[in-house]
């Protein structure tokens, strides 16, 4: 079984190598050598390295540049993964994509189930949107795996800013009127390696049957100012000494950024439990787990690399 993994820099990428190890020969190439804003050149690519399973994390997601490169969001987000699903179809090898609650507009505070209507409402949403259904309309064996605000104990992400902003401020503005479901990449990289592991040999047939599009966040819900509280509270009880004194609620109009973020990114589970067995952690367990890894990497969080702010510190 050969496992062609991409995007093994980013955070689910990098979470999903480890638990695909042991289980068949991973091919994880650098983005130089299979690059998704080259489409043109994947199709040649994919046939020398002849994968049996293609898992593709790799996405561009700088969601408030993309306003201004909506050429290359559209490239690596959309005619990428067509070339990959049109390969993908042609060889019967089953893919496993990873889409985003940006493809909805956000609106009301309904569950998004994976039919409900799509209306993205940035160029990063479109720019996903696009992607899925380029993979979709390949019409080969795919599931397409729909997640929101992901973080890990490594990397660029709420999480870790949190962290080094708490240690440097006294005060923290956080954006209070949006929900969503905070969601490790380890959380996603384990129910994906529950679904895909125990059916290598039957993946095609089985995503041919049940495969097509899945939410999979973390349950319940939170805002990111919750999600901020909780971090610091979690920190300080692990021993971790903070500058933070108060962390102020504000809502999305008094933080504008270029791209529009959905106010309500509330994701509905049941087909994932439904259809593939699989029940989430809550947030505040998998919250739980990422706070004891990132204290033990004994990261400085000053060393973080800064996250877009605004001169309030105002942060999403």
């Amino acid at each position: 079984m050969r496992i062609l993994l991409t995007g093994t820099r980013g955070q689910v990428g990098n979470a999903l190598k480890p638990l695909l190890d042991g289980h068949g020969t991973i091919i994880a190439p650098p983005t130089a050598e299979f690059d998704l804003s080259k489409p043109e050149l994947l199709t040649g690519q994919l046939e020398s390295l002849k994968p049996d399973l293609i898992i593709n994390p790799a996405a561009y997601t700088a969601v408030d540049r993309a306003e201004d490169e909506r050429e290359l969001a559209f490239l690596v987000n959309a005619k990428g993964p067509e070339a990959i699903a049109k390969w993908a179809a042609a060889n019967r090898v089953p893919l496993v994509h990873f889409s985003t609650d940006y493809v909805f507009n956000g609106s009301g505070d309904r569950l998004w189930r994976e039919d409900s209507p799509t209306e993205p409402l940035s160029a990063y949403g479109a720019s996903k949107l696009a992607g899925d259904l380029a993979i979709q309309a390949a019409g080969g064996a795919h599931l397409i795996v729909r997640t929101s605000w992901v973080y890990a104990a490594k990397g660029t992400n709420f999480l870790r800013t949190i962290a080094r902003l708490a240690g440097e401020r006294k005060e923290l503005r956080i954006v209070a009127d949006q929900i969503g479901a905070p969601t490790t990449a380890q959380a996603i990289a384990s129910a994906v390696a529950g679904i895909v592991l125990p059916n290598l040999t039957t993946l095609h047939d089985q995503l041919a049957r049940r495969g097509g599009v899945v939410n999979l966040v973390c349950a319940g819900e939170t805002s990111w100012h919750g999600f901020a509280t909780a971090i610091v509270g979690g920190l300080r009880s692990r021993g971790v000494t903070l500058a933070v004194e108060n962390i102020v609620p504000i809502a999305t109009a008094d933080f504008p950024t270029k791209a529009v973020r959905p106010g309500n990114s509330r994701l509905d589970l049941s087909r994932l439990k439904a259809q593939f067995g699989v029940a989430m952690p809550t947030w505040q367990e998998a919250l739980a787990h990422e706070l004891d890894a990132y204290v033990q990497l004994g990261t400085p969080a000053h060393a973080e690399q800064q996250a877009q702010l605004s001169l309030s510190g105002s942060i999403l």
